[in-house]
């Protein structure tokens, strides 16, 4: 049993397969994910990580399987069974996703702080003073200077974009979190940058994370537990730690090897 397993699980995945005709895209996969707890997803590219992930986010459904969700009320729902709209209200409020291109995560003809303010207002804040200010506190936390506010996220560098992105999406407080490659593209300064600002995030707003990334350095800094996938099943999975430093299956020693020797 992990740290994690004094809870009961938020999130619940049951034999989730997913076909594009006949090529399978991930293939019967299981687990569950605790409570303030970050899961990495590893692969190559074609492994079948982002159609998982797409899989739990509701944005691409399962050809089989069942996705189970911990609601605030402490009931269990399949997330296919949901209400559009409960789906809807469920992605403003409780979750976040966070795009590798952060321009499709954000609006990029408004400014920084209607960015971040748009997801307040869409969970019933009409408080325009309020709004501003949360906004601004939201900003300083992703290292956005205030003087930035009312600038449009196209004056802004790759770096500063996914750092707004963030802050648009954890300014509800959501629960659960979802992230494709969320260094992905950005120059090995800037990824560090990021990776200490989520992890410091992560740990102080207890974020549940479910994180896609080729990079097994990301997996390691912020994952407590890994998934390692190839051609669209999940061929080993552990502590991060553990399966890293001792890997099992060959293609995960391969994997591992070929980053040493970076």
């Amino acid at each position: 049993m992990n740290a994690f397993q004094a809870e009961d699980p938020l999130l619940q995945v049951h034999n989730v397969t997913r076909y594009y005709g006949d090529r399978v895209g991930c293939l019967d996969v299981s687990f569950d994910l605790w409570p303030g707890e970050v899961l990495a997803i590893v692969g190559e590219s074609g492994s079948g990580k982002t159609t998982l992930l797409n899989c739990l986010s509701t944005r691409l459904a399962p050809t089989t399987g069942a996705i189970e969700y911990r609601m605030r009320d402490g009931a269990m729902r399949n997330l296919y069974q949901l209400t559009e709209a409960e789906r809807r209200l469920l992605m403003r409020t409780d979750w976040g996703f966070v795009h590798q291109n952060a321009a499709d995560g954000l609006r990029m003809n408004v400014s920084a702080g209607a960015n971040v303010g748009e997801r307040l207002m869409a969970i019933g804040d009409r408080h325009y003073g309020n709004i501003r200010s949360i906004a601004d506190d939201w900003l300083g936390r992703v290292e956005i200077e205030s003087d930035r506010i009312d600038d449009d996220p196209r004056s802004f560098s790759g770096g500063m974009r996914q750092r707004l992105q963030i802050a648009r999406n954890l300014v509800t407080r959501p629960r659960l979190v979802f992230m494709d490659e969320p260094t992905g593209g950005l120059d090995v300064s800037v990824q560090a940058r990021l990776l200490d600002l989520l992890r410091r995030l992560v740990a102080d707003l207890g974020l549940s994370v479910v994180i896609v990334t080729h990079d097994l350095a990301v997996a390691r800094l912020l994952s407590h537990r890994i998934m390692v996938m190839r051609h669209g099943n999940v061929i080993e999975s552990g502590l991060t730690d553990q399966v890293l430093d001792d890997p099992r299956e060959p293609y995960t020693q391969l994997l591992v090897s070929s980053i040493l020797q970076v």
